[in-house]
């Protein structure tokens, strides 16, 4: 370099010596292999046959229908966008599942429980397949371009509807007929609308009850006011019991339609009862405001209504049990055949999330309202009083008990209290005096009856703990890289628990808070765990607390410096100037500057640069400067060449926290290396 630092130049005047970074970059490449598998399969062979439950939840995309199986006491349901008709058992357990059902959009189960009858539209078939053992018997192809859409088994015959929104209509699939016999069992154009006037528009909804077998209600689809039947199908032909003509003087459009228990009326839309005679439909009641339901063979009704499921019995207007699933995105439901059960096909709360299966228990059993309330604050050991109130719409005996249960640091499983009789007003209150500390729940229990449903609430209480002292030593202490550094907590007065965990956080993100101790303090109060100070490291004691002292937690932090230290080559000689040891070079020769420094991502190293001037050191312009370390923790520096003689000249090299591009050490400096140029 030229002649910057000679000795008649100001110190400031000159931007000193030249640096220049050196670093080893290692370069690699990564190949990544990806292993694609294609499975093709026929539809007809996709099957996974029932078997052992899985504790896996059933989960449909798009659902395509929900039937329950009372014989086997199994759910099948249809998912429209996978093609499949999932099995469960009456937990929602999956047993199994059949593919290769495109589109497929309802299902309907036989009388006996033996064949599940699923309708495929985008392929125009139904399906019949085997309830127990998930086989498909045979596949019914439907002459026609727009559907099967819904089915519903009644009078020994599979009833579907198909057709266009201007041109609906039913048919059948007789499965006593053989495809192969020559005979074709299904039978299209069934509605009965010659010299009626009747007819449905669009693919109708159907329903059957049980207890009217033959017997099928046909709701509209097509129009915003919507027609509807009911089929007397016992003698394998439709006949017209009932029909109404879309007018908007029973609704404003069909979404859902059952048939209601007793032959007189159908529900529509979950809501309103139609009551049919004569040949006609009139208004007969409604239920409160819902959006559609299903009718169980005694008449109890299972509706949904917002983000709610509630049971009514018939005629009711106050519900009989109410189930909050927490969303709005129910999209089916069916009654369990023997009434324990209501299964529903539930949005996940994801728009795009698809819906499970949920299980409600005890549908026709009315479920109570209890409340509970307990001060939100007490004093331990000091008499506290919890209130509260039991109501039902359907009424409750006389002189109901409720068990009652107080949970603490003590009693961490529960502890009974007194049973207590709750007041003709429904109202009760009990008093109790809390003997530990912390967060005390309180819970009443009614275990219910041949009527209710079991019940339960609960309550906490912040209830008071005294305040213990809890110390730890060496907070602030800066320490020398990879010293031992041994960390000792203190523990005041608590009541039973002697237990102090000592837990390390080291700086850096790459590295997790470590529990190093946990273990009774001694005789006089301590523990202690040793650190060692790579890092700059927050030392946490943490006392959990019992049932009279509350917790508490310490911190100390402890610095650490890091390893640093410089090499200086190119240089002819070493030798003494006054007190120092000075490396010599040629004027024109540069000097390398090699430091070596616990390395860390994304670090460098600070490097000083100083000339002699006067009688004093002066920093050179530009000095200090940042050099990247390489993964070695090594960075070379050339200073470059004076290019006179008689220069004095120092170097350092140096972390500095936060600047050296981390924070997870303390400020370290090398020691000074000195520098002579001669001739």
């Amino acid at each position: 370099m030229s002649g910057c630092c000679a000795a008649h130049s100001s110190p400031r005047s000159h931007t000193g010596f030249s640096c220049g970074g050196f670093n080893t970059v290692r370069t690699r490449s990564i190949s990544t292999a990806t292993a694609l598998a294609v499975l093709f399969s026929s539809a007809a062979l996709s099957v996974v046959a029932a078997g052992t439950a899985s504790a896996a939840t059933a989960h449909v995309t798009s659902p395509g229908g929900i039937v329950a199986d009372g014989p086997l006491k199994r759910v099948f349901l249809g998912d429209s966008s996978a093609g499949t008709v999932a099995v469960t058992d009456y937990s929602g357990a999956v047993l199994g599942s059949v593919g290769g059902v495109t589109g497929v959009s309802d299902l309907a189960v036989s009388d006996d429980g033996a064949t599940v009858y699923a309708a495929a539209p985008q392929i125009h078939e139904i399906w019949a397949i085997d309830a127990a053992t998930l086989d498909v018997r045979t596949r019914y192809t439907v002459s026609t371009s727009y559907g099967p859409r819904h089915v519903a088994f009644s009078g020994g015959k599979v009833w579907f509807t198909y057709g266009d929104q201007w041109d609906g209509d039913l048919g059948s699939v007789d499965p006593t007929v053989d495809p192969a016999s020559g005979t074709d069992p299904v039978t299209l154009t069934q509605f009965p609308t010659e010299g009626t006037g009747s007819g449905i528009w669009g693919q109708g909804l159907l329903d059957t009850d049980p207890s009217q077998p033959g017997i099928l209600a046909v709701g509209e689809t097509g129009l915003s006011t919507d027609s509807m039947a009911v089929l007397d199908v016992s003698s394998g032909k439709p006949a017209l019991v009932a029909y109404h003509n879309g007018d908007y003087t029973l609704n404003n459009g069909i979404g859902d339609i059952d048939l209601v228990p007793g032959g007189t009326q159908v529900l529509v839309n979950g809501k309103d009862r139609d009551a049919y005679a004569d040949g006609k439909f009139k208004a007969a009641g409604s239920y409160p405001d819902g959006q559609f339901a299903d009718v169980a063979p005694n008449g109890v009704l299972a509706q949904v209504n917002g983000g709610k499921v509630l049971t009514y019995k018939p005629g009711a207007t106050l519900p009989l049990h109410t189930y909050d699933l927490g969303t709005s995105r129910t999209a089916a439901l069916t009654w369990a055949p023997d009434l324990t059960k209501v299964f529903a096909l539930v949005g996940t709360g994801v728009e795009s999330g698809g819906y499970n299966l949920k299980v409600l228990s005890g549908p026709t059993l009315n479920n109570p309202t209890l409340t509970l309330n307990a001060p939100s604050t007490a004093t331990r050991a000091k008499l506290l009083t919890v209130t509260g109130r039991i109501s039902a719409s359907v009424a409750l005996p006389a002189g109901v008990q409720l068990q009652v249960t107080r949970t603490d640091l003590d009693s961490p499983n529960g502890k009974a209290l007194p049973a207590v009789t709750v007041k003709a007003d429904g109202t009760y209150s009990f008093n109790d005096t809390p003997p530990a500390g912390g967060t005390v729940t309180y819970k009443a229990t009614y275990a219910g009856d041949t009527d209710h449903s079991a019940v339960s609430a609960s309550d906490k209480v912040a209830v008071s703990r005294t305040a213990t002292t809890l110390s730890l030593n060496n907070n602030g202490k800066v320490y020398s890289y990879g010293a031992d550094v041994k960390f000792t907590a203190h523990l005041g007065t608590t009541y039973k628990n002697r237990t102090v965990e000592i837990w390390a956080n080291p700086y850096g993100g790459d590295k997790p808070n470590k529990l190093l101790k946990t273990g009774t303090v001694d005789s006089s109060g301590n523990i202690s765990a040793t650190v060692d100070m790579t890092r700059d490291t927050d030392v946490t004691a943490v006392f959990k607390g019992d049932a009279r002292y509350a917790p508490k937690t310490v911190k100390s932090t402890g610095y650490a410096r890091v390893k640093v230290s410089t090499a200086v080559t190119k240089n002819y000689k070493k030798a003494a100037i006054g007190s120092h040891t000075y490396y010599w070079f040629h004027k024109n020769t540069s000097p390398v500057v090699t430091t070596t420094m616990t390395y860390y991502p994304g670090r460098k190293q600070r490097l000083e640069l100083e000339v002699y001037y006067n009688g004093k050191w002066y920093a050179t312009d530009g000095s200090p400067q940042y050099f990247a370390l390489a993964s070695n923790g090594k960075s070379a520096v050339s200073l470059g060449a004076p290019g006179e003689s008689g220069i004095k000249a120092r170097v350092r090299a140096a972390y500095i926290n936060n600047s050296s591009g981390d924070n997870v050490n303390s400020n370290t400096y090398s020691d000074w290396k000195y520098l002579y140029f001669s001739n």
